[in-house]
This record gives C-alpha cells, structure tokens and sequence, in this order.
C-alpha cells in the first residue's frame, strides 16, 4: 500500500511509516494543483497546509484515507472526500501547548509593547518614558471564546498569571468550567463586555463564521487587547480594522484573511500595518514539539486504520444516517449466511446503511444488526426467517429519532 506526505514530515516518523509496511512517497514540494495526478494511485495522503481539493477525489480512485496533520480541515474539501468514501482525519489538541504559548506570547508583548521596544533600540533610540507605560495582566479579566484544547491552555496560563478567566463556548458547563477555575459567560457578547483581554479559540466552520462580530468587538472596554489566532473568517475583519484604526483596542493576530498558502511571498494588509497591531506569520503550530506530537498522531492514525480498521479524529461520517429501522437477525456462523438476507433486502428495493455483526464466543452463532432506509413487507421478513438451516431468530424494530 502507498502512502504520499505531501507536506514536511519529520524523518524519523517517515521510517514509522515504512516500519507498518508502507511504500512511503515524501514529496513536500507538491502544490495544490499537482495533487490530482502525484495521488492518483496512492490509498493514504498527509497533507498539513497543502490545500486538498474535489479533483484530488475524483482523480484519486484507490485513496482511502486524508490526514490533516493539524487541527483543521478547512484546507480539504470534506464533501468532496464523503461523495467518494474516504476518510478524512485530523489531529486534534495535538498543537494546543504551541499555541496555546504564542497566544500569550501576544498578549504580554501587546501589554508591555514589546515589538516597539525592540524596534527603537535597533533604530538606536531610547525611549524609557514612553515604553514604561503598561497596564499589567494581574488581576485583569481574559474573555476567552472556545474551550477546546487551546482555548483551555489558554486559560490555564492567564489563571498562572493571576488573571480571572471569563469564558464562552458551545459546549462548556458549568461543572467543567468549575474544574477548569474559569467563570462561564453565556455569549461571546457577555465575555466581550468584561474582558481587558478577548481572544479566540473556535475552529472555522459555518457556524463560527463571523461569531466575533462588530457588535462583540464594540462591546469590548476602550483600550482593551484582542487576539485571534485561530481563523481569520471567525471575526469580522472589517470592524476590526476600524477598531484598530480608531485607536480603540490594540490587535494582535497570527492569521489573515486572504493570506499566502506558502512560506514566502508578498502579503499587504492594511490592518498589519496598523501601529497597534502586532502580527506573526500563522506560525501557531510551528515549535518542534507540536510537530512531532502531529507526526506521532500521525503515524498512530495511519497504524489503526491498517491494523484494526478504525480511523481515529475521523471528521465525515454520519452522526446519524437515513436509516428509520433496523433488522436484528440472530444466525449461525456459515459462509453466504448474510448474504441471503442482504439479497432479500436488495430484492425489495430496500438500502442498508449499516451493518454490524457480532460474532459469539466458539464462531457457532453470529448477530447481525442491519439498519434500513424503509421497513420490510412482513413477506420479506417471513422469507428470512424461513431459512431455519441459516436463521434462528430475526426482527424489526423501528429507531428513534
């Protein structure tokens, strides 16, 4: 089987993926445009910035499986890869600590104006009154949106430096965010209104989409610090250029909207220039560390899926399919058994979206559980059922919505 990493991937993980049997292609040079063909006969992609899109699927027949060696998945086009029944996985938290320490790298040069201090010095100007001016962090309020991995070491690092943490997420309760000593905020907007700082933890998906609005960013007190290393589409850029050019808050942002794919090229933005406004390269994810933990990820992903056939961090299956019923069939173990109940299914018109079997101890006796777009005429069930030599027991039940 043969695997293409189609982006930097650390040598030692490269011979972990060899050492499962894998003939390993490691070609990093690859762009966008010329994965449909360098793919085309491989079953498992890696990709971590390289945009992966719809022709990459339709050209591709054998692949099986794309990992994101990263968090997001924005780069790889989802729907494209479910059309086809691939895998798509990624590797979650497993940069957290990185930017989790970049984030607050921002912070603390955003507060103690850091950036301007150097500057000066290398333009050979002391400038003592005005760089000692700075509010401090201790005992101010961090606004903190998103409690995943890198939003809860985030916040675990401003508790640290004795700061309140005030945050919001979908899915935090009150219980986890006694455990984590956070105060929950029941909207972006409410955290907003009491944070000296705001910063942004979310994934980009539809439904963060703009969640830092011009409204939540207006809420923020006069002088306030924001920061977003997450995705630029998660806030709306244009109300935080003018926030930024009023003066109002101070910015700092390690991802850009419209910004390269590569390493090196020309990028103008007018909110960088901004005086106010600290920015870095997305470099969020780039310590060594928070690459070979994605690269173990990695490899562990890619060992499970040959091995056990399960892919872990998994982003498109189906939460829940069409399915409406399910048939229970309780069989003896034999070769074309659930090949003459599927073929009774098929032969009424009726899709079967999963199938489970489960094998008893001594390989006599076998369940199947089979779930079904439409309900089977009762003639249908009668004819399984009828096959004594093959079935001992089969029903339908209808499932819960």
């Amino acid at each position: 089987m043969r695997i293409l990493v189609a982006d930097e991937f650390s040598r030692k993980h490269l011979e972990a993926l060899r050492a499962l049997g894998l003939t390993v292609e490691f070609r990093p040079e690859l762009k966008a445009d010329d994965l449909p063909e360098a793919a085309k006969d491989v079953s498992i992609l890696v990709v971590r910035s390289t945009e992966v899109k719809a022709a990459v699927f339709e050209r591709a027949h054998a692949l099986s499986l794309v990992i994101r060696a990263g968090a997001g998945v924005n780069t790889i086009d989802v729907k494209a890869a479910s059309e086809r029944g691939v895998y798509v996985a990624n590797c979650p938290g497993q940069n957290a600590i990185a930017v989790a320490e970049l984030t607050f790298g921002l912070i603390l040069a955003m507060d103690r104006r850091l950036v301007d201090n150097v500057t000066a010095l290398r333009e050979g100007r002391w400038r003592k009154k005005e760089f000692s001016k700075a509010r401090g962090l201790h005992g101010r309020t961090l606004g903190l949106i998103g409690v995943g991995a890198i939003g809860a070491a985030v916040g675990a690092r401003a508790l640290a430096f004795g700061m309140r943490v005030l945050a919001h997420s979908r899915s935090l309760t009150p219980a986890r965010a006694k455990a984590l000593g956070f105060e929950l905020a029941d909207s972006p907007l409410a955290a907003a209104r009491e944070a000296d700082v705001l910063t942004v933890h979310v994934p980009a998906n539809p439904q963060s989409k703009g969640l830092i609005s011009r409204q939540v960013l207006a809420a923020m007190p006069d002088g306030a610090l924001f920061v977003n290393t997450s995705r630029a589409d998660v806030v709306d850029q244009q109300a935080l250029f003018e926030e930024a050019q009023s003066g109002r808050l101070r910015v700092a942002q390690d991802v850009w909207a419209d910004e390269p794919k590569g390493g090196e090229a020309e990028f103008h933005s007018a909110l960088a220039q901004l005086p106010n406004v600290y920015g870095t390269h997305h470099i969020g994810a780039s310590t060594d560390q928070a690459q070979d933990a994605i690269a173990e990820e990695t490899v562990r992903i890619v060992d499970s899926f040959l091995n056990r056939g399960e892919v872990p961090n998994c982003v498109n299956i189906a939460q829940k399919t069409p399915a409406r019923f399910q048939l229970i069939v309780r069989h003896h173990d034999r070769v074309g058994v659930l090949a003459n109940v599927l073929d009774a299914i098929r032969q009424a018109g009726i899709n079967a979206q999963e199938i489970e079997n489960t094998v008893f101890e001594g390989a006599a006796a076998a369940c199947c559980k089979i779930q079904l777009d439409s309900p089977p005429a009762p003639s249908v069930l009668e004819s399984i059922r009828a096959r004594t030599d093959e079935v001992i027991f089969a029903d339908l039940v209808e499932l819960r919505a």
